[in-house]
């Protein structure tokens, strides 16, 4: 990681689980992070968390991915108040708990192509467009992704409705961000990371009623694998990383 000391990784969906983690991790290796969220209350709480000197470098601000002129105005500021980002995670994303053919759920699976989809695509435009301007040529945009988005597990009496297109157009995206970042002739690394189960507030545990019977990953071992890719030597690019936990059957 000594390639990324002080420089500014963003992170999105930073208020809790994969984000927050994530959060934590890279500033105390050494980065400067930006922690994006709507929560902006629990950004501060992560802030108070950490010790005085990680503390310094990591920086609160209140966005919603899905709405693009918020997401403008927010990497505006990166660039203004920081220099820019270096490098993207891609983690905020929801969950709505519906059925595609049900009643009365178009605001559900609306809102979940907004973020999950849109918001990854405006944040990832704005990323690269600051790296570009500053002639960055070794930024990472990684996405969190999901083996959603590689097949639709079957999950008894629960639907993934919205939820699992929104990921399969995500690994779409990510190679089409590959192909458009190749044919600008740039080093630019991008990145997609699909988790299995993982043990946040997106999952209803009471759903599972033997959740003994249903491993999930920590979020810290997503965060974990993140790392992993941002900090491999500048000719290495992981395109795809699936991590489940042992003993997951889908």
């Amino acid at each position: 990681m000594n390639r990324w000391l002080n420089r500014v990784a963003v992170v999105t969906g930073s208020s809790s689980g994969i984000g927050a983690a994530c959060c934590k991790d890279l500033v105390a290796k050494g980065m400067v992070v930006v922690g994006l969220a709507r929560r902006e209350n629990r950004l501060l709480e992560l802030k108070a968390q950490l010790p005085e000197d990680q503390a310094a470098r990591f920086h609160a601000r209140k966005c919603d991915v899905s709405d693009e002129q918020q997401v403008i105005d927010t990497f505006s500021w990166i660039d203004k108040t920081l220099g820019g980002a270096d490098v993207l995670v891609n983690n905020a994303g929801i969950v709505r708990f519906t059925t595609i053919i049900g009643e009365g759920n178009s605001a559900d699976l609306r809102a979940t192509l907004d973020t999950n989809v849109l918001g990854v695509a405006w944040c990832t435009r704005e990323a690269f467009r600051s790296l570009e301007r500053r002639q960055i040529n070794d930024g990472h945009v990684v996405i969190v992704n999901s083996v959603a988005g590689h097949g639709v597990p079957v999950l008894p009496n629960l639907s993934l409705n919205m939820y699992a297109p929104s990921k399969h157009a995500i690994t779409a995206m990510t190679e089409v961000l590959r192909q458009e970042f190749l044919n600008k002739g740039t080093k630019i690394k991008i990145t997609s990371v699909s988790p299995g189960a993982v043990d946040t507030e997106i999952v209803d545990k009471s759903l599972f009623p033997k959740i003994e019977d249903f491993p999930l990953l920590s979020s810290e071992d997503v965060a974990d694998a993140i790392t992993y890719c941002i900090q491999t030597p500048p000719n290495v690019q992981i395109h795809e990383l699936i991590i489940k936990p042992v003993g997951e059957k889908n």
